[in-house]
């Protein structure tokens, strides 16, 4: 059983990367079932189409959204998470609501990755399954659960010994990263392709399924400066907000641009292109994976930490400023092999067996 959501705010890589766990679990012969909200830019249709039953939470008709620093959460007495607007509900419905379906189903494994959930929620759930596993990157909020993943590059147990009970396993690292199948199946070729490459054809743009702070038009508009012949395929969400005004622009820059959306092939994309210019969240492992060279651009503050570490791996490329991607695109061909290599060190795309294994 999965606790997770998406929406405009809160993206598409949480939800993306619980299906790579689902698909494996049912590998196995485990029965899935997904609990999600109907926020704005759910992904509820993808999960059900990959054939996953989801129950559905309805949307609340009285929530009020308040700041993330909004201070005390009415429900508890107790201060709110930084993410607590991402819950887009009052904790006990959502508490409410899910106990009457997990009493139901009583699963063996309730996965959660939700920001907007600690402890407080997985103590008031936790008679209704076997185990709890959370799926984290933050580190900010404690948590009760028998298992904690958290994939980043530079995780360690210092992070989370305060927030975890002692009997918690954790599973800390690129080594248990969720990736896809494909991803450990395409790095040989991948890998092998890298040292063949002298210059900068071919172009990956990927800011994320939703990109709500349409960063994609701008790094677009600074392609379009560079002196090279490109060609530049930009991946996005079919739900993503900016996704027509990109298509548009698409069309009138002087450069080749392909706009795909729900794209099933991603690892074979991404060993067939050049280079990257990527966000630094979940896909950061699948670029090292592949030994994709990246300019990696911080797009959300959870994003950060990941960004500082792969930089000082010198596996990607790191800019404060889009006025700096024209330069280290026309300098590509100097970079990209150390980064190339580096960042193949990172990553080697068997993470989801490993959390099988531990699960």
């Amino acid at each position: 059983m999965f606790r997770v959501d998406a929406s405009i705010e809160i993206g598409t890589g949480h939800v993306m990367r619980c299906l790579t766990l689902a698909e494996a679990l049912e590998a196995t012969g485990a029965s899935v079932h997904f609990i999600c909200r109907a926020h704005v830019g759910h992904l509820i249709d993808l999960i059900q189409a990959k054939g996953f039953e989801v129950t559905e939470l309805p949307a609340d008709p009285d929530w009020i959204p308040l700041s993330s620093e909004a201070g005390t959460d009415t429900d508890t007495g107790l201060s709110m998470l930084y993410h607590a607007s991402w819950l887009e509900t009052t904790l006990s419905r959502e508490v409410t609501q899910c106990r009457s379906i997990l009493q139901r189903l009583r699963p063996d494994w309730l996965v959660v990755d939700h920001y907007a959930l600690d402890l407080r929620w997985e103590r008031a759930l936790q008679s209704t399954s076997r185990k709890l596993m959370v799926i984290d990157d933050l580190g900010d909020r404690k948590h009760q659960c028998d298992l904690l993943l958290d994939q980043n590059y530079g995780a360690r147990p210092a992070k989370y010994s305060r927030l975890v009970p002692e009997t918690c396993r954790m599973l800390l690292g690129t080594d248990y990263a969720l990736l896809r199948p494909e991803f450990a199946q395409w790095r040989p070729l991948s890998l092998a392709r890298r040292q063949q490459v002298r210059q900068v054809r071919t172009i990956l743009v990927t800011l994320g399924g939703v990109d709500r702070n349409n960063v994609t038009v701008q790094v677009l508009r600074c392609l379009s400066d560079v002196p090279l012949t490109l060609k530049v395929i930009v991946v996005m969400g079919s739900k993503a907000p900016h996704l027509d005004e990109v298509r548009t622009l698409a069309e009138t820059l002087p450069l080749s641009v392909q706009v795909r959306t729900n794209v099933q092939d991603m690892a074979r994309l991404m060993s067939q292109v050049d280079m990257a210019i990527g966000a630094a969240g979940a896909t950061s492992w699948e670029r090292c994976c592949l030994g994709l060279p990246t300019v990696q651009l911080v797009i959300a503050d959870n994003q950060k930490e990941v960004a500082k570490h792969l930089a000082q791996a010198k596996a990607a490329k790191s800019i404060d400023s889009l006025s700096q991607l024209s330069g280290l695109v026309i300098r590509a061909s100097g970079w990209m092999p150390s980064v190339s290599q580096h960042a193949s060190g990172i990553c080697d795309g068997r993470g989801v067996q490993r959390v099988l294994q531990e699960m």
